[in-house]
C-alpha cells in the first residue's frame, strides 16, 4: 500500500512543488539560525538584523529538510485508518521540524503566537532558540516523534510504535554516528526476535550518511559502497542509495525503499535508504573553516564583514519571496506537497475502577505463589486488548511462563537480549498508546537508567503541553539481589529515579505475591506514570488483606494484625518495604509480641515507596498528621527496605525522624556471600534484629508480677 501511494503522489506531485518546500525548510531553519529581524528580506540585510550569537544545529537540518518534503505528499495522501509516522534519531534538528510544523500550521494552531501570519514568521525566527518550546525537537513540536535526548533508541522505538499495528508505517530518521551507537546497532538484527508476534506495520530506516558525527568522521563514512552494502545486507536488509541532491531521485528512491519493506516480522530482507548527502551541505565552507559544518557555520556574520556578506547572499539565495508570502504564508506552488494538518488523537479514557480490580486481582492470587499469580496477571491482561511484555531472556529465570499449551512463547511476550531494546520497544509502544510491561532482573534494570530518565523528561514535556496522556511505563523487577550472586546485586534504579523527583514515578514494594498480583493490575490500569514494582520471585510468606485498599491508594496502612490497639504511642514502630523485609520483620514482631509482652507494637507496611515523600511533593506524600499517625513522634522506629537505605533517608527530606529512626536495606557487602550473611551484614537476620528491637527498646522478656 505505502509504495503504490509513494508511487502515485510522485505522478500527481510536481517535483518543483517538492523542490520548494526543501528550499522553504533551508531557508526558515537558516533564519531561525541567524536573524534577529527581516524574516522574509523585505529590506537589504542589515548587521543589526542578524543575531550576535546564533546557537543550534545546520550540519543535520539539510538531509532532514529533504526527507520532510519528500514524505510530504504521502503524509497528505494517507488515507483514513492509516498513519504515517517521522521519528528523529536527533533532537538537533530541531530547526527543521520547527520550520516543517510552521509551514504545515500544525504549528499555528498548537501555539497561536507561531501561526501563518506575519507576527508569527516573525517570532518563529526570532525567538529561536525557543525557551517555550525548545530549540531541538519536543513533543511541543507536533507532528515529530521524538522521545527523548539521547541518541541510539529511535530505531527501536520506531520498531516498537508499529507492533500490532498493520496500519502505520513508521520512518525514523537516523544519523550515521548514531549507528555508532549499541542500541542502533542492536536494533537491525532484533527484528528476527519478531518473527511470528503479530501482525505488524511498517519501519522505514533512513540513515542520513552525512559523512560526520559531532567530533570527526562517522564509522560508516570510511566504508566503501561495497562494504556499507555488505554491512546492511548482512544484517538482513536491502540498502538503497540517493545521493539527496536530485529531489526526483530522492521520491523514486523512497517509493523503491517502500516496496521493498517487509511488515516488521516477516522474514527475510527489509529495506533501509541510505542518504548521502555532505553534513551542513549548502554552507560557505571556505569561511566556515570546515566541509562539514555540525552546529552554525558562519560564527559572528553580525561582527565579521566576510561572513556577514557571506550569510547575505547565502540567505538571498532561497529567494525567499517566491516561497513565502508577505503575510507569511506558503506560496500556492508549495501546497501540493505540504500535508494538511491532522486533529490530534483522542486520549485514552481515564482508568475507574483501578482498586477493585486489584482488589479483586489479590483474592484470588492469596496464598498462592509467585510463579502462579503473576503469570496468570499477564495473561489476563493480554486478553483484554493490545499488550506486550519485553524482557532480556529472562521470563523462565523470573518464573514469569508465558508459553501456551504446546510450550510455546506467547506472541505477545519478546525477549532479546537487551535491555535497551526492551525499553526502547516499551516505549514505542505506548507512546502510540498500548500499555506494556519491561520484565527484568533488578541488577541489570539500570542499564536503562539514561533512557527511563530521558523518557520521564520527554512524559514531563508532553504534559506541560497539555497533551493526552499515555499508557504509562511499568517495569518490573524480579530476581531480586537477596538471593543473587554478589555480581546481580545492584538495586540502584530505584535510587536514581527517586532522585530525580518525578511526580509521575511509583515504586512499589509489595510484601507478598498476592500484594504483587494487585500492583501490577494496578499499574497497568494507570496512565502516565512509571511504576517500578519490586517483587521478589522466591517470596513464600503471605499475609492478611484486609488492608490491602488502603496500601493501593495511600501507598501505606497500618496492618492491625501485629499493632496492639488502643490511643497513645507504641513502644516500638515496625515498618516494612517489599517482600523480603515484610517476612522478616513480621517474624520480628510476632516474637515481640510472644515474648515482651508488655511491649506495644506498631507495625506499617509501606507498599508505594513515595508515600514516604516530604508533603507536597509527590501525589502519594503523607500529610504530616498522616505521617504522624504512622510513624509516631517519639517512638523508635526500625524500617527494612528492599533497596539503599539512603532512599528511605533522601525521601524522608526534613521531616526525617533523626536519630529515632533505623533503616535497614542492602548495603554493598564488597565479595560474594551468602544469603544468610548478605542479610546478618545488612541487619535484617533475625538474631540481629532481635538485638536491635530489644536494645532500642530496652523490653525485658517477661514482664515481672
Amino acid at each position: 500500500m505505502w509504495a503504490d501511494l509513494a508511487r502515485r503522489t510522485n505522478r500527481l506531485v510536481p517535483d518543483v512543488s517538492v523542490a520548494a518546500v526543501a528550499d522553504a525548510l533551508d531557508y526558515l531553519c537558516l533564519a531561525q539560525l541567524y536573524l534577529r529581524d527581516n524574516p522574509l528580506l523585505a529590506r537589504p540585510l542589515t548587521p543589526a538584523d542578524v543575531k550576535t550569537r546564533p546557537t543550534g544545529h545546520w550540519g543535520v537540518c539539510p538531509p532532514v529538510n529533504r526527507m520532510l518534503a519528500t514524505l510530504g505528499p504521502l503524509q497528505a495522501a494517507v488515507p483514513d485508518g492509516y498513519e504515517l509516522h517521522i521519528l528523529h534519531g536527533a533532537g538537533h534538528a530541531g530547526p527543521s521540524a520547527l520550520a516543517h510544523a510552521y509551514l504545515t500550521g500544525r504549528l499555528g494552531h498548537a501555539h497561536p503566537h507561531l501561526r501563518q501570519d506575519t507576527a508569527g514568521l516573525h517570532e518563529l525566527v526570532t525567538g529561536f532558540p525557543r525557551a517555550d518550546i525548545g530549540g531541538e525537537i519536543t513533543p511541543m513540536v507536533p507532528g515529530h516523534l521524538h522521545t527523548g535526548g539521547q541518541l541510539g533508541p529511535a530505531l527501536a522505538i520506531g520498531q516498537g510504535t508499529v507492533l500490532d499495528a498493520p496500519h502505520r508505517l513508521s520512518v525514523v530518521l537516523i544519523g550515521d554516528g548514531e549507528c555508532e551507537t549499541g542500541t542502533t546497532a542492536a536494533s537491525w538484527l532484533a527484528t528476527r526476535a519478531l518473527h511470528g508476534t503479530g501482525d505488524h506495520g511498517t519501519v522505514l530506516p533512513v540513515v542520513l550518511l552525512n559523512k560526520m558525527r559531532m567530533g570527526g568522521p562517522s564509522l560508516l563514512s570510511t566504508l566503501s559502497h561495497t562494504e556499507l552494502t555488505a554491512y546492511f545486507t548482512g544484517l538482513g536488509h536491502r540498502p538503497i542509495y540517493s545521493d539527496g541532491h536530485d529531489v526526483a531521485q530522492l521520491r523514486q528512491a523512497v517509493a523503491e525503499a517502500l516496496g521493498a519493506a517487509q511488515p516488521l516480522g516477516i522474514p527475510g530482507p527489509s529495506s533501509v535508504l541510505v542518504l548521502t548527502l555532505d553534513k551542513g551541505h549548502g554552507a560557505p565552507a571556505h569561511l566556515s573553516g570546515t566541509p562539514a559544518v555540525h552546529k552554525t557555520p558562519l560564527r559572528d556574520p553580525a561582527g565579521v564583514p566576510a561572513e556577514f556578506d557571506a550569510l547575505t547572499g547565502w540567505l538571498a539565495s532561497y529567494q525567499p519571496g517566491q516561497l513565502l508570502t508577505s503575510g507569511g504564508r506558503p506560496r500556492p506552488h508549495l501546497r501540493p506537497a505540504l500535508p494538511l494538518p491532522r486533529p490530534e488523537p483522542d486520549g485514552l479514557p481515564a482508568p475507574r475502577g483501578c482498586v477493585a480490580a486489584s482488589a479483586q486481582a489479590a483474592g484470588r492470587a492469596a496464598g498462592r505463589p509467585f510463579e502462579q499469580v503473576v503469570p496468570e496477571v499477564l495473561r489476563a491482561r493480554a486478553e483484554h486488548g493490545p499488550f506486550r511484555v519485553f524482557s532480556p531472556d529472562e521470563l523462565a529465570s523470573n518464573r514469569l511462563d508465558l508459553t501456551d499449551e504446546h510450550g510455546r512463547p506467547v506472541p505477545w511476550a519478546v525477549e532479546v537480549l537487551s535491555e535497551e531494546l526492551c525499553h526502547a520497544w516499551a516505549q514505542g509502544y505506548t507512546e502510540t498508546g498500548r500499555h506494556a510491561l519491561v520484565a527484568t532482573y533488578e541488577a541489570f534494570a539500570p542499564i536503562t537508567l539514561s533512557l527511563v530518565q530521558q523518557h520521564l523528561k520527554h512524559r514531563a514535556v508532553r504534559r506541560h503541553a497539555g497533551l493526552a496522556p499515555l499508557p504509562s511505563l511499568v517495569y518490573l523487577l524480579t530476581s531480586l539481589g537477596w538471593h543473587n550472586t554478589f555480581t546481580h546485586q545492584n538495586p540502584s534504579l530505584t535510587s536514581a529515579l527517586l532522585a530525580g523527583g518525578d511526580p509521575t514515578l511509583h515504586v512499589l514494594t509489595p510484601a507478598d505475591p498476592a500484594r504483587t498480583a494487585a500492583a501490577l493490575v494496578f499499574a497497568l490500569r494507570k496512565l502516565d506514570r512509571c511504576t517500578l514494582v519490586v517483587a521478589g520471585k522466591h517470596t513464600t510468606v503471605h499475609h492478611p488483606l484486609e488492608t490491602l485498599d488502603e496500601e493501593l491508594r495511600h501507598g501505606i496502612a497500618i496492618w492491625p494484625h501485629l499493632t496492639h490497639p488502643g490511643p497513645g504511642e507504641p513502644d516500638l514502630i515496625l515498618a516494612s518495604a517489599g517482600d523480603l523485609p515484610a517476612e522478616a520483620l513480621t517474624t520480628l514482631a510476632r516474637r515481640l509480641r510472644a515474648e515482651c509482652p508488655g511491649l506495644r507494637l506498631r507495625y506499617v507496611h509501606i507498599h508505594n515507596l513515595t508515600a514516604l515523600a516530604e508533603d507536597g511533593t509527590r501525589p502519594l506524600a503523607l500529610a504530616p498528621d498522616a505521617f504522624a499517625l504512622h510513624f509516631g513522634t517519639r517512638a523508635p522506629v526500625i524500617l527494612a527496605t528492599s533497596g539503599h537505605p539512603a532512599d528511605i533517608h533522601a525521601l524522608l527530606g526534613p521531616r526525617h525522624p533523626g536519630r529515632r529512626l533505623t533503616v535497614l536495606g542492602y548495603r554493598d557487602p564488597g565479595r560474594p556471600v551468602s544469603q544468610g550473611r548478605l542479610r546478618q551484614l545488612c541487619g535484617l537476620d533475625n538474631a540481629g534484629l532481635w538485638q536491635l528491637a530489644t536494645t532500642l527498646t530496652n523490653a525485658p522478656k517477661e514482664i515481672p508480677v
